[in-house]
């Protein structure tokens, strides 16, 4: 026990140091590569230069999304894993993420969705009703509840992408938004969706003692004084908000989720808490080091941050499980 406090703050520290590394690698590259120095005399000594603005109004923002939308993703793909215990659950497998666009894009069709909040309201309610309707569906073992997840994915984004198709306004207005990137996303007031998504990790932190008693059996949980409707419940809310907040203000970003958590359970040896303080680290790094790879991949343009994620996050997992073998939750 006393050296594996100090082994556990150690590995949490060079996560921390890695994110800060990466952070400042998103702010520093892209189209336009910015200096170092350039990039602390944007606000130390600020000049109005077209590198300074870049910096401060898109660079800066975009990273700091970047952070939350990840540690977003991460945190509630490591909660539905460890309460469904099934590692190949992910809010984007499950059909939260979907859940969140399909309402998103109707609330665009009935014209709902036309204000920050109105859209955050319309993600949660979404990712709630997709997250019951699969529960409900597949509750009985793993595999009914990915399959279930998967089968009402594809409907509500085949739906979601006929309407997009049929309506040109709605086409137009969610059309780079329904692929799943960080780019543009800064032009808009970030402040709102950004709280929710603190609030919703404090929440996570607050709820791993209590579902790492879960992890023991529901009978040692209630030895221990723990409520394992309560817990099941908050953690469910907990992952929509999350889940629903991250996919109004980035899109649909699959794969961070499912990813993070098994490469983090390595680090934690059981420990839920811990668990979930690497995944809000490591969630980000993963995002952050895809956007940067987005933006310089093609010389025309950006590629979005959800196709980089698919790529380079499938091999990584296949790679963690043929390697390692399978993970205990």
């Amino acid at each position: 026990m006393t050296t594996e406090l100090p082994r556990q703050v150690a590995i949490l520290v060079a996560a921390a140091v890695l994110l800060v590394v990466v952070a400042g690698a998103s702010v520093g590259v892209g189209a336009g590569a910015v200096a170092p120095v350039e990039i602390w005399r944007a606000f130390a000594d600020f000049a109005g230069t077209d590198e300074h603005l870049i910096v401060r109004e898109i660079r800066v923002p975009r990273t700091i999304l970047g952070i939350c939308v990840g540690a977003a993703l991460g945190a509630s793909g490591t909660l539905i894993q460890t309460l469904t215990r099934n590692p190949l659950a992910e809010p984007g497998i499950l059909g939260v993420t979907s859940g969140a666009g399909f309402a998103i894009t109707m609330g665009a069709v009935l014209g709902l969705a036309g204000s920050q909040p109105a859209q955050l309201l319309l993600a949660a309610g979404g990712s709630v009703v997709a997250a019951v309707v699969v529960y409900t569906v597949g509750r009985t073992s793993p595999l009914r509840l990915v399959l279930a997840g998967v089968a009402l994915s594809a409907v509500l984004a085949g739906v979601s992408l006929g309407l997009r198709l049929i309506l040109p306004d709605v086409f137009d207005r969610f059309r780079f938004w329904s692929v799943g990137s960080l780019a543009g996303r800064e032009r808009t007031s970030l402040l709102l969706p950004l709280l929710v998504i603190a609030a919703a990790l404090v929440v996570t932190m607050l709820v791993t003692r209590p579902l790492n008693a879960m992890v023991l059996g529901e009978q040692v949980a209630h030895t221990l004084g723990g409520h394992t409707v309560r817990t099941r419940l908050v953690v469910l809310a907990t992952v929509t908000v999350l889940a629903g907040a991250a996919t109004a203000v980035a899109g649909p970003i699959a794969f961070v989720g499912l990813m993070v958590p098994h490469l983090a359970r390595r680090l934690a040896r059981g420990s839920i808490p811990w668990l979930m303080a690497y995944t809000m680290l490591l969630g980000p790094v993963l995002l952050l080091v895809s956007d940067i790879v987005a933006r310089v991949l093609l010389p025309t343009g950006e590629v979005p941050v959800a196709v980089v994620t698919a790529f380079l996050g499938g091999p990584v997992l296949i790679w963690v499980v043929r390697r390692h073998g399978a993970v205990g939750l």
